[in-house]
């Protein structure tokens, strides 16, 4: 029982005529296996109350008289057993356990009562405990912390004199600023591009009203006639060629942007020539685009020169220049130029096209031969007037120019005539109808896929009919 003394009592000894030896707990037999064994008489729950309720030391002496006189004439007296000492051996203590004569010992004998629990007093009030080991609040905790304390949290400095607020942990930045902060910059920024784009239309619409701007527009109104013999319309192969230019372009945009932020590719390809150069799959993909898109262009250009179709493109008068000014003033009005794109482009148009092909392209295929694998390593004079540095710095610009020509011309197609633009580049006539429209929609449905199934498990199989792909 909670307070009591270890069980059985001091007073308890052995027998000394049946005194056994302890079994040991590998040669004890389990009860089930031999004879059974008889219960030890318990003594009734009237006589241990009796026993547990007696308050003096005179009621004690009193019940242990009569116990000590049946101890004298009988030699030993039943004692309550508990449970076994060893696995499968007998209760404890044994049977031949017994309270010592009362001619033993000449000190008074009290009889041991069972004490009560409700008169258990608490060891706190009896004794003292041990200290209670508190944590130096000063050491940090073992593990790093996961929660932000709170706005109101505090810490000691570094001599514990006095406390200072915890500071919030500092946000996840995306390049110079968090996302909060980016959102707020978008958020800004389109609203000062929108105030800049309003002020910028009524300026222009002023500036156009004025009576020498209104000659200038009078004289260049925006375009001037082409040489006599000049084609009108699109045949077949140009609309053909413009699918594979924007087809090509945007898988090389997708490719070139991957190639400049990949850091550790995961799949390689060496040509069959020189198995030990490696260039990561993305690179490979890249520059195989590029070489089917030089290919696209040297055939547009060809055909462009042998069937006249490039007067619509290439300027042919100095008059381009004052037109284009014109052309450009009236976008910026919203009072956009009259479009005629299957006859002859406006000025600004012509101009656009002509640096697109003409100088854009040459420049992204020259600064990309520097920085390809066919630039020969053992060339250093070549290398040296020609540096890897400056074709990077051409190269990246350049593409950021197709970028923009791609999302300014896409926005000037749908907002001057859709239907009748999409036509001409898609559907191959004049007509206000659906056909190019949907085979316009039809050719984006094909730039997806191939955007989508652009990845090492589709492009391995390919790059292995031309070299050898491997994981490092």
């Amino acid at each position: 029982m909670k307070g009591g003394e270890p069980w059985p009592p001091a007073g308890m000894v052995a027998a000394a005529s049946t005194a056994q030896p302890e079994p040991r707990f590998d040669s004890v037999v389990p009860p089930s296996l031999n004879e059974p064994q008889a219960e030890a008489p318990v003594a009734p729950r009237a006589q241990r109350d009796e026993t547990q309720q007696a308050a003096s030391p005179a009621a004690a002496s009193a019940v242990a008289a009569p116990a000590a006189a049946a101890v004298a004439a009988a030699g030993s007296v039943a004692v309550r057993r508990g449970l076994p000492r060893v696995k499968g051996g007998e209760p404890w203590p044994p049977e031949t356990f017994a309270a010592a004569p009362a001619a033993a010992s000449t000190a008074p004998v009290v009889a041991e009562t069972e004490p009560r629990f409700d008169s258990v007093v608490p060891p706190s009030l009896n004794e003292p405990r041990e200290a209670v080991v508190t944590r130096d609040l000063s050491i940090p905790l073992p593990s790093p912390q996961t929660v932000f304390p709170g706005a109101a949290a505090q810490k000691w400095n570094a001599d514990r004199t006095r406390k200072t607020p915890i500071a919030a942990p500092e946000p996840e930045r995306i390049g110079p600023f968090t996302k909060l902060q980016w959102a707020g910059a978008v958020i800004v920024g389109g609203a000062g591009l929108l105030f800049a784009a309003g002020m910028a239309v009524l300026f222009v619409r002023w500036f156009l009203s004025l009576p020498f701007m209104v000659d200038f527009v009078h004289t260049y109104p925006g375009q001037y006639p082409l040489p006599e013999g000049a084609p009108v319309g699109f045949p077949a192969w140009l609309q053909w060629q413009h699918f594979f230019n924007v087809f090509f372009m945007v898988l090389i945009i997708r490719t070139g942007l991957t190639v400049r932020r990949e850091k550790r590719p995961t799949v390689f390809w060496s040509p069959k020539t020189n198995p030990k150069r490696k260039i990561s799959l993305t690179l490979w993909f890249h520059q195989s685009l590029d070489i089917l898109w030089l290919v696209n262009g040297a055939i547009f250009v060809i055909l462009l020169l042998a069937t006249g179709q490039w007067m619509r493109i290439i300027p042919t008068s100095w008059e381009v220049i004052p037109n284009a000014i014109t052309a450009a003033l009236k976008y910026v009005s919203l009072d956009w130029p009259t479009e005629d794109g299957w006859v002859n482009y406006n000025s600004l148009q012509q101009l656009a096209y002509f640096a697109t092909v003409f100088i854009a392209a040459p420049l992204a295929a020259i600064t990309g031969v520097r920085m390809s694998g066919v630039w020969p390593k053992n060339a250093k004079r070549l290398s040296k007037a020609y540096p890897v540095e400056a074709a990077r710095a051409v190269h990246f610009p350049v593409m950021l120019y197709f970028v923009l020509f791609i999302i300014v011309h896409v926005t000037l197609v749908l907002a001057t005539g859709a239907l009748r633009n999409l036509n001409h580049m898609y559907g191959g006539s004049d007509e206000v109808n659906w056909v190019g429209f949907w085979i316009f929609i039809a050719s984006l449905v094909v730039i997806a896929i191939a955007w989508v199934a652009a990845r090492p498990l589709v492009l391995a199989p390919i790059a292995r009919l031309f070299g050898k792909v491997s994981g490092r």
